[in-house]
């Protein structure tokens, strides 16, 4: 079997509701429903069908429900949408192995309680969050019973990124250009919570929590030399703020933190990040996710089967890692 762990999938009734209650989406609601993958199953079905014994794990695609609306109309898109995924993981378990479910974390309680429900009844593997939740850092102290509750409820979470071109590449400018928001700021964004996280101690509080990072990570297994040596003087560069006793208050050296995270392959078929964050996470920490339908299935697959790396380590890729982080 191969299981491909962070593929997305928008029930066209989730859809509608979604567009009813947030009219001013425009063309994100338009996009979404362009991609008739999405929700279309014959077309995912035939997606699908180019890989023997190929099946997914499905969540929700941007964007996050915090950017949707207010928290009455993400908790009730948050509930429609892990009720549909259900559903759907029932009735096609030949096809979808499980679903992450979705949370408004804007509102803390009611995502620890959704998160609850939808894993206890309603069977999710995990739980969808992203790098920021409208613009707030995911290490603030609030968000501490969330990740508490994760760890507790012993269930991944699979971490995604979220900007638009609303965050500016330059000061002088309106909004980024040329869609560098989502080429560079997606990775950007989430080596940023995944440092935002490590130096807040999360992994101390919580040495077992298992968090999959899409794409690989973003820049932490590339800038592994900046990320490790660069930030051991952690603080000499900033005079307006005291880092001195972040280092120290943790109970690791900070690189270790930063190879707890999973990274997957969904890389639209590039090889060379892959190659980089096999050697940064180590052969047990990847696992084999194509962004499917929005990332390509074949190519991604290739890419990895032609690798030059030990069978075992391309199984592993392909369906140990992330059985063992479903409980299959």
């Amino acid at each position: 079997m191969i299981i491909d762990i962070y593929t997305h999938l928008a029930p066209k009734s989730f859809l509608d509701r979604m567009v009813t209650l947030a009219p001013r989406l425009g063309n994100i609601a338009t996009r979404l429903l362009a991609v008739k993958p999405l929700y279309d199953l014959d077309i995912r079905f035939k997606d699908m069908d180019v890989l023997p014994d190929y099946r997914q794990l499905i969540c929700l695609p941007n964007p996050s429900l915090e950017e949707i609306g207010p928290v009455e109309t993400g908790r009730e898109l948050a509930r429609i949408a892990n009720d549909e995924l259900a559903e759907l993981c029932t009735k096609y378990p030949d096809r979808f192995v499980g679903f992450a479910a979705s949370v408004y974390l804007d509102d803390v309680e009611s995502a620890i309680a959704e998160a609850d429900r939808a894993i206890h009844q309603l069977g999710a593997k995990g739980v969808l969050v992203y790098n920021h939740v409208a613009g707030h850092p995911l290490d603030e102290k609030r968000f501490r019973p969330f990740f508490a509750a994760m760890a507790q409820f012993s269930r991944p979470i699979w971490l995604h990124p979220t900007r638009t071109a609303a965050v500016k590449d330059y000061a002088s400018e309106e909004k980024s250009r040329f869609e560098m928001w989502w080429c560079f700021g997606w990775p950007y964004d989430t080596s940023v919570a995944m440092a935002r996280l490590v130096f807040d101690g999360l992994f101390d509080r919580h040495p077992d929590l298992e968090i999959i990072t899409h794409h690989c990570g973003g820049m932490i297994p590339f800038f592994d030399g900046r990320v490790g040596p660069g930030l051991d003087v952690l603080g000499a560069r900033t005079t307006d703020e005291d880092y001195s006793q972040i280092l120290p208050s943790l109970k690791l050296p900070h690189m270790d933190y930063f190879k707890r995270f999973f990274g997957d392959t969904a890389m639209f078929g590039a090889t060379t990040g892959v190659k980089c964050g096999l050697d940064f996470f180590g052969p047990s920490k990847i696992v084999f996710a194509t962004d499917a339908p929005l990332g390509p299935i074949c190519k991604t697959y290739d890419g990895i089967a032609d690798m030059d790396i030990d069978p075992t380590v391309r199984d592993a890729i392909l369906y140990a890692n992330a059985a063992k982080l479903l409980r299959l």
